[in-house]
C-alpha cells in the first residue's frame, strides 16, 4: 500500500473557562420497554436491540475542530466539577493526523464511517502517574486477538467470539492499558472493521445489547446498564453500551463501555478491588469518545 502524506495533527484550543450551567442531576435514561420476561439464554440477549438513550454533544469549540478533540474540563461532565472528585490528570489531547484529503469518520461523504487515521493514534494516553500495562503493547502496536479475548472469563465465549470476529472481518486491534496508584486497572481496545454497518450489528445484536453485555468479562458474573452514566458525557455520533457490576460484587468491581464509532468498536474496561469509582470511568470513556469522533 502506498503511503499517503499526513497533515500535522491540529492542536485544539481549550474549552471555554465558563461552560454553560449543568443541572445538578440529569434524568436517568429511559429503558426500552420489555414485553416479556427476559431469559438468561445468550441467544435471547443478543436479539435485544441496544440501549438507545438520548445523547448530547459536549459544548461546541468552533467549526474548525470538526475532527478534533480537546481536554475535557471538569464542568463539562456531571460529577467532574471539583478538584477533589477523583478526576485523573490526562495530557492535553490532539486529533490524530489524517491522510491528505481524507474525510473524518462522520463526514457526510464518508458513507462507510471509515477512520482513515491510524487506529494506534486514536488510543487515549495514560493519565499522569499511571503504570503502563506492557501486555497490551502488542507487536508494532497491534494486539493479537487472543490477548484481547482473555478479557472474557469462559473458554466457550472466547471461542465463539474469536470466530465471530473472523467472520465479520476484523482488521486490527489496537490496545492500551494502565494501573493508577489507587489500584484501578484500565484497558482500552479498539477493534477495527471494514464498515460502520458491521460494527453496529456486532454491538447491538451480538456483543453489547441493552440488557447486559452478552459475554461476561473476567472478574464479574453480572452486569447491568449503567443508568448513572451522564448523558452529557456522550457524543451524538457514537453508540454507547455502558454497564456496571451491581452489588454485591466480589473482590473487585468491573465497569464496561462499548462504543460504536464508525468502523471502530471501542471496548473500555475498568476494575478495582473494593469498587471501581464512577468519575474516572466516566472521564476515560468521554475522552476516548472524543478521540474517535
Amino acid at each position: 500500500m502506498t503511503e499517503q502524506t499526513t497533515s500535522p495533527a491540529p492542536v485544539l484550543p481549550p474549552m471555554p473557562d465558563t461552560p454553560p450551567p449543568v443541572p445538578d442531576a440529569l434524568p436517568a435514561p429511559v429503558k426500552a420497554p420489555v414485553k416479556a420476561p427476559v431469559k438468561r439464554d445468550r441467544r435471547v440477549l443478543r436479539a435485544v436491540l441496544r440501549w438507545t438513550a438520548a445523547v448530547a454533544v459536549f459544548a461546541a469549540v468552533g467549526s474548525a475542530t470538526a475532527y478534533g478533540v480537546t481536554r475535557v474540563e471538569r464542568t463539562d461532565v456531571p460529577g467532574l466539577a471539583t478538584e477533589t472528585d477523583g478526576r485523573w490528570d490526562y495530557p492535553a489531547l490532539t486529533a490524530a493526523p489524517l491522510p491528505s484529503g481524507s474525510p473524518g469518520p462522520f463526514a457526510e461523504e464518508n458513507k462507510a464511517g471509515a477512520h482513515y487515521a491510524d487506529p494506534r493514534d486514536l488510543l487515549l494516553p495514560a493519565p499522569e502517574g499511571a503504570k503502563a500495562d506492557k501486555a497490551l503493547r502488542g507487536k508494532d502496536g497491534w494486539l493479537a486477538t487472543d490477548v484481547y479475548l482473555k478479557e472474557y472469563k469462559e473458554e466457550f465465549d472466547r471461542d465463539e467470539l474469536r470466530q465471530m470476529l473472523v467472520d465479520e472481518g476484523l482488521r486490527h486491534i489496537a490496545a492500551r492499558g494502565w494501573t493508577t496508584p489507587d489500584g484501578t486497572h484500565t484497558r482500552i481496545y479498539l477493534l477495527h472493521f471494514d464498515t460502520a454497518a458491521v460494527v453496529d450489528e456486532l454491538q447491538s445484536l451480538h456483543i453489547a445489547p441493552f440488557i447486559k453485555s452478552a459475554y461476561p468479562v473476567r472478574g464479574t458474573d453480572d452486569s447491568v446498564p449503567d443508568e448513572a452514566f451522564p448523558v452529557k458525557a456522550q457524543l451524538d455520533d457514537l453508540a454507547y453500551s455502558v454497564y456496571t457490576e451491581p452489588e454485591p460484587y466480589g473482590a473487585e468491581q468491573v465497569r464496561q463501555a462499548y462504543l460504536g464509532a464508525g468502523d471502530v468498536l471501542a471496548v473500555v474496561l475498568q476494575s478495582r478491588k473494593g469498587g471501581a469509582p464512577a468519575v474516572p470511568f466516566q472521564q476515560t470513556v468521554a475522552l476516548q469518545s472524543r478521540l474517535l469522533a
